[in-house]
């Protein structure tokens, strides 16, 4: 693998923006660092095993999520990379060949490790209902490990919405932005003011498209004060969570009675304002670093395996606990010192066996073969939409219900709909099949 990054790194184009890509890499690694340090075992009195939060044992760490819940640039990051890529892919072909290369191109690296993951904890937790093994621990990693499927969901719509928020920024540029911060703001209105139900559903829409908007308008240099937009966003969020009924942590806490995070609220879409614009501020001193040739060549490595790495990252956090629990090892109250003297062996050993299970997967999120669009009379963009929609439903509807209770169609609710594992789960790959078979893509994509 050595030879190859170092000719990919060598390879790189004079006007790729290495920034970008550092981004990437940066959030989903510390997404991953946030969870190993977070998660909080404990065994009770009837010997079953538990898995809290950090942040409910010790209130005053949330602060810290205000810049560490970097989820946000990661999206920001897609917008980016999706307008160029949609650019791309339009020079010349017709509109429902574009769409269906379009998808297939940007969810190649995407679905395809994500797929061999539900398959692999599919097979596993059928296996171990069918040999009535359960309990402990295992009934909390088949549940556990899937909620992370989220993020997935909701990058599968920002590229399924691509082309047309697309259009709609270089109608309006930050007019558009600005037409979804203001739904969301609506939204957060008509939910905390006028107790409308269901429709902080609608949030998961408005807040992450509109930090993807922020992803095209840098795409065009047309974010141009990221002082303004951090300063603006920091002070909202701050207003927000002062004076509303916004929690002070930007991720989900047990007990909260309202979540930042689930829902997105109108204070996550300002707290992901105030991040971006913090990010940008960064991009000269960080370009130059990355200009060396030793840094950029570990940018590209990281790249190559970074969603292998946070699709498998419970499942080895899981298993550091399970191992621990199995030699008997004590596990200190989560926060007092002892606990802590443990975190930096844990995460040692996290990062050994998810650095295991990358070797293992990590030929999957490879590119596989491209070719070019059919011409427009055999457009497959139909099928393709098709495709990426029961996509996104299996994969949310598995982050809610997880891989346990596969024979008995455990069910969970996905706003008002009724989904169990067994449903998700068949949703997920028939869609996946339905977007490889619906397009090939060209190169030049904007990987």
């Amino acid at each position: 693998m050595g030879s190859s990054v170092r000719e990919l790194a060598e390879k790189t184009p004079a006007g790729r923006d290495r920034y970008i890509d550092l981004l990437r890499v940066a959030s989903l690694g510390t997404v991953v660092l946030g969870h190993w340090l977070m998660a909080a075992v404990t065994v009770g009195d009837d010997g079953r095993a538990e898995v809290g939060n950090l942040l409910a044992v010790v209130p005053e760490l949330q602060l810290f999520t205000w810049a560490l819940q970097i989820m946000p640039v990661f999206f920001f990051v897609g917008g980016f990379a999706h307008a160029l890529s949609y650019r791309s892919l339009s020079r010349g072909s017709g509109d429902g060949s574009v769409y269906s290369a379009f998808l297939r191109a940007r969810l190649q690296r995407l679905l395809r490790p994500t797929m061999v993951f539900i398959g692999v904890w599919g097979a596993l937790a059928l296996v171990l209902q069918l040999g009535g093994q359960g309990g402990g621990l295992l009934d909390v990693a088949l549940r556990l490990v899937a909620q992370p499927l989220w993020f997935i969901g909701i990058y599968l719509a920002m590229v399924a919405l691509t082309p047309p928020l697309l259009r709609l920024h270089e109608r309006w540029g930050w007019g558009a932005f600005g037409a979804l911060v203001g739904a969301a703001a609506a939204v957060d209105v008509a939910r905390f003011t006028f107790d409308v139900p269901y429709v902080e559903f609608l949030n998961f829409a408005f807040v992450w498209l509109a930090v993807h908007q922020l992803g095209f308008l840098r795409a065009d240099g047309k974010l141009r004060l990221p002082y303004a937009l951090a300063g603006a966003g920091l002070a909202g969020a701050s207003l927000l969570v002062a004076l509303g009924p916004y929690p002070l942590s930007m991720v989900g806490v047990p007990g909260e009675r309202v979540s930042n995070m689930a829902p997105p609220t109108f204070a996550l879409l300002c707290h992901g304002m105030w991040l971006v614009g913090a990010v940008e501020l960064l991009r000269a001193p960080a370009s130059r670093w990355l200009a060396r040739p030793r840094v950029w060549r570990g940018v590209v490595a990281a790249n190559g395996i970074s969603m292998t790495a946070f699709l498998w990252h419970l499942t080895a956090m899981l298993g550091v606990y399970g191992t621990l629990l199995a030699l008997d090892v004590p596990l200190p109250e989560p926060a007092t010192a002892g606990w802590w003297a443990q975190v930096p062996l844990r995460m040692a050993v996290a990062a050994a066996l998810t650095a295991a299970l990358v070797a293992a997967f990590r030929r999957f999120e490879r590119p596989g073969a491209t070719g070019e669009p059919g011409p427009a009379g055999t457009a497959s963009g139909p099928t393709a939409a098709l495709g990426v929609t029961l996509c996104l439903f299996g994969v949310l509807g598995l982050s809610m219900v997880g891989f346990g209770g596969l024979l008995e169609g455990r069910a969970a609710m996905l706003v008002a709909v009724r989904v169990t594992a067994p449903a998700a789960v068949a949703m997920a790959l028939a869609g996946w099949v339905l977007v490889e078979r619906a397009g090939r893509s060209r190169a030049g994509d904007y990987a």
